[in-house]
């Protein structure tokens, strides 16, 4: 687990650091450091700085650059430094660092590398003027780009911009922030490492789930169990029109290849001749339909979750009164963990307006996977408001309604609103029909148990994540689907549940 922090609580952290002791000029001493240990520098390299801090760091880097021989020049906008900027400046001006000033700069051509230190974490808005141009020369380069703390541009709470510099490398320093995983950030930066340089936290962090994180969600199996110690769960869904979500969250035992003891798949009786074929480990529960579409019925209800402790509710049940009235029942009687995704979440959202309280008073644990369209639909706020809160948004929608949040994205985040992990694994062939599905069955599996749901949750995604990756790999992003994801699935569990 990596602590990320948001801008506000990186910029406390930086001000009690140096309360505490430690000069600013020192921490820049060590950005400027650990940004040029991480990198490979291929050759001679234009070091652009902007007029904060960030740009301090840049003039360390120069100045070990010119010590250690790599040939550099800075290139910055005029003479206008922070204090700290300004002593590293000088030490630049001793050892000789070529100056050129932003103005003159028409192209960085005999540069085969850039380091990017013009804005830092705390910009936001939209680039303008020169700044603009200079990135847009930077991209344009060719060269081989280092971003410092993160790339120009980026909003470092939410990873969203209208201009930003593309990286070879981004070097994050002291923490990790949201907007090194969310919404654009991933396109904009090939890697990313971080580097502590000795801040510490000073306020609540988010937490990055790693391969070790998502190890606990599978704790050891005993001889002495049976399948009913790894828990009964029902995966409720399909409709005549959408038959194959239901059937990929089952389909290869998604759910009990991700750790489930037993699955009821739950799907309208007129379906289930089209999935006799396709049961062999799990069970068919035949619902009350008309011409494909699930009838609601307490009765079938009641006996499909006698024994069961987790549900998933949702995938391809069809936008219906119907529906609604599933969702309803399974809020006020279910008293396991309630998995409710996809059509369900739509239902859920008319529902909230006539009972604002319907998921406060829900009788078990309730997990909402929407993605940016979904969620905009149950908390009101458009999806730009979302991609620009970042995780503010979910914080809150999760408080307020007492349950755990996933929100998906090319970063996943999982909040119950007190904890908050985001999950960067998955890839571009992910995007397609079915991947939410395959992620429903996979966390009523990993939700069967009583472990705290925020980490369990973001373990699920974590595994989704990375079985997508691993059918990628073999697929490629264009023609892999969400059926390659699931028979990665026992690859992704392998790769971490082997290694402890």
């Amino acid at each position: 687990m990596k602590n990320i922090l948001s801008v506000e609580t990186m910029r406390r952290s930086d001000a009690e650091t140096i309360a505490a002791g430690t000069p600013g000029r020192e921490l820049m001493r060590r950005a400027g450091e650990a940004v040029f240990r991480a990198a490979k520098w291929p050759g001679k390299t234009a070091v652009v700085c902007g007029k904060g801090n960030n740009a301090g760091d840049g003039y360390v880097l120069a100045a070990l650059m010119a010590d250690s021989g790599i040939p550099c020049e800075l290139v910055i906008p005029g003479g206008d430094f922070s204090g700290d900027g300004k002593y590293w400046f000088d030490r630049c001006r001793e050892k000789n660092v070529p100056v050129r000033l932003w103005k003159d700069t028409v192209d960085f051509s005999g540069f085969a590398a850039i380091a990017d230190c013009i804005f830092g974490t705390g910009f936001h808005g939209a680039v303008t003027g020169e700044a603009a141009r200079i990135i847009d020369r930077i991209n344009d380069s060719g060269a081989y780009v280092v971003s410092v703390d993160i790339n120009s541009g980026l909003n470092g709470d939410n990873g969203m911009a209208d201009k930003a510099v593309r990286s070879d490398l981004t070097v994050s320093v002291g923490s990790w922030k949201p907007g090194h995983f969310l919404n654009m950030a991933m396109d904009l930066m090939k890697e990313k490492v971080n580097c502590d340089i000795g801040i510490e936290p000073a306020g609540r962090a988010f937490r990055l789930m790693e391969a070790e994180d998502a190890a606990a969600a599978f704790p050891p199996r005993r001889h002495f169990a049976n399948k009913g110690t790894y828990g009964y769960l029902a995966l409720i869904g399909g409709s005549l029109k959408y038959s194959g979500a239901i059937r990929l969250a089952e389909a290869a035992n998604a759910a009990m290849r991700a750790g489930a003891g037993v699955v009821k798949a739950a799907v309208p009786g007129s379906l289930c001749p089209a999935m006799i074929p396709l049961i062999l480990e799990s069970t068919l529960f035949p619902l009350p339909d008309n011409a494909g579409e699930m009838l609601f019925s307490r009765e079938a209800l009641e006996e499909l979750l006698r024994n069961v402790r987790t549900a998933a509710f949702g995938m391809g049940a069809g936008h219906t009164e119907e529906t609604r009235k599933t969702v309803r029942y399974l809020l006020e009687s279910f008293p396991g963990t309630l998995v409710i995704d996809a059509d369900g979440l739509n239902a859920l959202a008319e529902i909230l307006k006539e009972n604002p309280d319907a998921l406060k008073n829900a009788a078990g644990r309730i997990v909402l996977t929407p993605h940016p369209g979904e969620f905009s639909r149950l908390c009101g706020k458009s999806i730009p408001e979302i991609q620009r809160e970042g995780v503010k948004a979910a914080e809150t929608f999760a408080a307020e309604h007492g349950i755990t949040l996933l929100l998906k994205g090319p970063a996943t985040i999982v909040t119950d609103g007190r904890e908050t992990w985001i999950t960067d694994r998955g890839c571009p062939g992910m995007a397609t029909a079915g991947s939410g599905d395959v992620l429903s069955g996979i966390l009523a599996a990993v939700c069967a148990g009583d472990a705290p749901l925020p980490q369990t949750v973001a373990a699920g995604a974590w595994i989704n994540g990375r079985a997508g990756e691993l059918a990628q790999a073999e697929e490629g992003p264009v023609s892999m689907t969400a059926g390659d994801t699931v028979r990665a699935i026992p690859r992704a569990v392998r790769e971490i549940t082997e290694s402890e």
